[in-house]
């Protein structure tokens, strides 16, 4: 049995799909198809039961992916610590940031402190929002500093990169503005960003679709960089959860923020998908758990 099958064969008794098993393989369905096909026919016996609505393993199945996931682990593990020894902390680290206020006030220490470590890792930071973390899963970047909630299995939460409290971007002529603060309450009266490419559990954490009492939440127009979000507030037509520092990083003269209550704290974390984890990613993640670490 070829190691790609085994991939092929592991990946689709977790999703139980095989048109999501092709995409996270970047392989055509038919491809999957025939691999389980001609696996059965050598093994003697279905792996999975298929139907037009589900697909389940086996019992024959379940045997094979309780055998064959902790060895196929083990391998994976291996083959990464053997190329993390030849090469060390080096070649091409790609960092993607959704918002420079998800990458927290210590960023650019955390960056100056490994590039001095590793000069040998040529690291490359990219913003591009939103976070869409798709961009791990095709190879376009190693790490992502991005907002939580985060719920992906093949994704690893890092270390925390930022904490804040809540507040709310408004015109700085808004009624808001002029109240000084800002209630969950409050968004009734508004529109938010449309969410667009916004990974949805985040999205629907800090842009309900209804207020604490029901009342709905206007959406605006969808965005497609950091600055559409400054443009849209300062024309009024939006206003927009976020964090004290993000006005640190992108400022306009027609913004001001006031503190947003009955909103949690926003936590950003860096991200990295878990089986391409090697040397470089755990240099910087641990360098960035080291300077953010509590004095």
């Amino acid at each position: 049995m070829e190691l790609r099958e085994v991939e092929i064969f592991l990946v689709l008794a977790e999703e139980l799909h095989f048109g999501r098993t092709a995409e996270r393989l970047y392989l055509s369905q038919p491809r999957v198809s025939q691999t389980i096909r001609a696996m059965e026919e050598r093994l003697g016996g279905r792996l999975f039961d298929r139907t037009s609505r589900r697909v389940r393993l086996t019992a024959l199945g379940e045997r094979l992916r309780d055998e064959l996931g902790p060895a196929h682990e083990q391998f994976r593990k291996a083959i990464t610590i053997a190329t993390d020894l030849a090469r060390g902390v080096s070649g091409e680290l790609r960092l993607c940031v959704a918002g420079y206020s998800m990458a927290g006030p210590a960023f650019t220490q955390i960056v100056r402190t490994f590039q001095a470590r590793y000069p040998d890792c040529r690291l490359t930071v990219t913003e591009e929002f939103p976070g869409e973390l798709n961009r791990l899963r095709t190879g376009a970047y190693h790490l992502m500093c991005h907002r939580l909630p985060v719920d992906e299995p093949d994704l690893t939460v890092g270390p925390t990169m930022n904490l804040e409290e809540c507040v709310l971007l408004v015109q700085s002529a808004h009624p808001l503005a002029e109240r000084g603060h800002a209630t969950a309450e409050d968004l009734g009266d508004y529109a938010v960003i449309a969410r667009g490419r916004i990974p949805r559990l985040m999205y629907d954490t800090y842009f309900p679709a209804a207020t604490p009492s029901g009342r709905p939440i206007r959406r605006g127009p969808e965005i497609v960089s950091t600055s559409d979000i400054l443009h849209l507030i300062a024309r009024d037509e939006v206003v927009h959860p976020t964090v004290p520092s993000f006005l640190s990083y992108y400022h306009h003269p027609d913004i001001t923020h006031v503190p947003l209550a009955g909103f949690p704290p926003m936590k950003s974390a860096l991200l990295w998908l878990t089986n391409l984890e090697n040397a470089a990613i755990r240099a910087f993640a641990a360098t960035a758990a080291e300077v953010t670490a509590p004095v």
